[in-house]
């Protein structure tokens, strides 16, 4: 176990320790006051960070499968956290915060390089992370500790409505045939971009009853998927948008028809729109969108650790969401 010292006498902060579900009422406030304060520092006074939904924290800390780690004062409080996530050979992470009374000591730079190490253990071929592209000290910090700056992120949202079929979803499968979908996923990811693995989400999603994983299936074969949450992200919110966490197409062509789906399983539970996060370099996806009337709501600048950059696949779409 490491410990970092500050130099504000009597300030002691020792870890990682593995993030429990039973923190997350003391990671809430961190959270909330942490980017609370990031957001003042950037001139928006008036923003209040609220805190997220539990459910959102406990996908977070599972999926995370042993990178959820904080550090805590000498008063056993929390004094900062990273989630770091891997997806096969991808990983990437998130969230990650400092208390504000604790910044400005190195501990943040400790944080981040802890979620570093954690990936990389695990053989990963990226390393990742989102920050907001006008929060130029978040980009300076990550950038002394070895990211570049890659592409955006740009999440649009398309209004809930009705389809002429009813969505295909995993979780109304039986469970042989969610096993032998699992696989079908996972080959047809690995057929896309080498290496990279998303059962995990699925499963977790449909156990801890988040969402669901819409289903494109062509002729018996499956040709594409779309990982959702529509548990409200906001605890104590209602539900007002589905959630794409990852959407994965064999062919660009039928982004069309996912978006119909999509809509229609946003309509049937409850939910107003949907929310696709979509990488800059996806440019037909993007134009696609918007020409749905997809609205622009929200912007993050994706950084990679240098040596370790997302590779684009040669067909197909992989959006891989890199927040929770």
């Amino acid at each position: 176990m490491a410990t970092a010292r500050s130099w504000r006498q009597g300030l002691d902060v020792s870890g990682p320790f593995p993030m429990q579900v039973e923190d997350v009422r003391a990671l809430n406030q961190v959270f909330s006051e942490a980017f609370t304060d990031r957001y003042r520092r950037d001139g928006l006074v008036g923003v209040r960070v609220p805190m997220l939904n539990p459910s959102v924290w406990r996908y977070a800390i599972e999926d995370a499968d042993g990178g959820a780690m904080i550090w805590r004062d000498e008063r056993g409080d929390i004094a900062a956290f990273n989630v770091a996530h891997r997806s096969g050979a991808e990983g990437w992470m998130g969230p990650l915060a400092v208390r504000p009374d604790c910044q400005s000591m190195g501990l943040g730079k400790r944080v981040v390089q802890a979620g570093i190490d954690f990936v990389r253990s695990h053989g990963v071929r990226v390393v990742g992370l989102e920050t907001m592209p006008r929060t130029l000290d978040n980009i300076g910090f990550y950038s002394a500790l070895g990211f570049v700056p890659q592409r955006l992120t740009l999440t649009l949202t398309i209004d809930a409505a009705a389809a002429d079929r009813t969505p295909t979803l995993f979780g109304r499968l039986r469970e042989r045939e969610k096993t032998q979908m699992l696989d079908q996923c996972a080959e047809l990811v690995a057929s896309l971009l080498d290496g990279y693995d998303y059962r995990r989400e699925i499963e977790l999603t449909d156990r801890l009853a988040l969402g669901d994983t819409a289903l494109l299936v062509h002729d018996g074969t499956l040709a594409g998927f779309a990982i959702c949450h529509t548990v409200p992200l906001v605890e104590g919110r209602a539900r007002e948008e589905l959630r794409v966490l990852k959407l994965v197409l064999a062919r660009e062509e039928d982004l069309d028809e996912m978006v119909r789906t999509l809509a229609d399983f946003a309509r049937r539970g409850g939910t107003r729109r949907v929310a696709v996060r979509v990488q800059s370099e996806y440019e037909g996806v993007y134009r696609r969108l918007v020409a749905l009337h997809g609205r622009v709501r929200w912007s993050d600048l994706r950084m990679s650790l240098a040596g370790f950059g997302e590779a684009s696949p040669r067909t197909g779409v992989v959006l891989s969401n890199w927040e929770i």
